[in-house]
């Protein structure tokens, strides 16, 4: 992988900066090693520009807004529920879920489609743009949005909001129905499943479900790129370690596959291991007993 690529990507992704698109970009640039970023930020602005303008221009009666949610916020998101799903027509894409381009920030703003994560990620960037606070929520199987309620205020509640179902606002029992059917019926809603996503959570959530969609289409070479970038925003990722040598492994490159899968098992024997993780480790041994002997008869 372009090393310039991993380095530029790092950046922008450790950066303090709550710009999310240009990280997202590059991450695209897998697939699309020319991609320009310019045109899409460009684009992102002058949605942002139009959406701050109906954002301005929204009012609605506090007797219309629900109980406890602050009326002018619960107008701006309106607005900007309008503008983008209403208007621009931005939708989940439910018919072609797995398809790779619904992860690529370009690939969304072009076909107005995408999954949950990626909808999300538009919403904010539009948000940030149009004035309207708003953050990511890395709720399992199913990315949401917050909108929280103004500090020191009457109105105390924030508003969950579903990207990819056309801005939904969620109570907390349809939190609830959401998660125990991505997490099973057993599944608690606590206040930590609904805690604020950092920069780096919501662009590894992304790098992960593409590393997922392309081991799944057997394109070992574009899930290998993405481990690469989560090891970049999380270098302490020892499963990634793993995965990028197993991959290395199925692509014939012993020799990174052996230096990978060495390191995993270093790193990863200093923890408390199940008898699965145990089980894994035999595995893994097993692998790095082979491709020793394979680098050694390439020298």
């Amino acid at each position: 992988m372009n090393a310039r690529l991993v380095q530029a990507f790092t950046s922008a992704a450790l950066s303090p900066d709550p710009d999310l698109a240009v990280a997202a970009l590059m991450i695209a640039r897998i697939d699309f090693p020319r991609l320009e970023a310019g045109p899409y930020l460009d684009r992102l602005d002058e949605l942002g520009r139009e959406a701050h303008v109906r954002v301005e221009r929204a009012v609605v009666a506090p007797s219309d807004a629900p109980a406890h949610v602050d009326p002018d916020r619960y107008a701006a998101v309106m607005a900007l529920n309008d503008y983008l799903f209403t208007e621009l027509r931005f939708v989940g894409n439910d018919h072609q879920y797995e398809d790779p381009r619904n992860s690529f920030l370009n690939e969304v703003l072009d076909r107005r489609t995408g999954i949950p994560i990626t909808l999300a990620l538009l919403y904010m960037e539009v948000a940030r743009r149009a004035g309207v606070p708003v953050e990511g929520i890395n709720f399992p199987g199913h990315f949401l949005v917050r909108c929280p309620a103004p500090r020191g205020e009457a109105y105390s509640e924030d508003m969950i909001i579903d990207a990819y179902h056309g801005g939904a606002l969620l109570s907390e029992q349809a939190c609830r129905q959401l998660l125990r059917r991505h997490a099973g019926d057993e599944a608690v809603l606590d206040v930590n499943l609904l805690r604020h996503a950092t920069k780096p959570q919501i662009l590894a959530r992304m790098l992960l479900n593409l590393k997922r969609v392309y081991v799944r289409m057997h394109s070992f070479p574009q899930a290998r790129d993405m481990t690469e970038l989560l090891l970049a925003v999380d270098p302490s990722a020892t499963n990634e370690l793993r995965d990028r040598g197993l991959l290395a492994y199925h692509l014939n490159d012993f020799s990174s596959a052996l230096r990978d899968l060495q390191a995993y098992l270093q790193l990863s024997s200093k923890a408390t291991l199940d008898d699965e993780e145990r089980e894994e480790h035999e595995q893994i041994w097993e692998h790095v007993k082979t491709l020793r002997r394979r680098v050694a008869s390439l020298n």
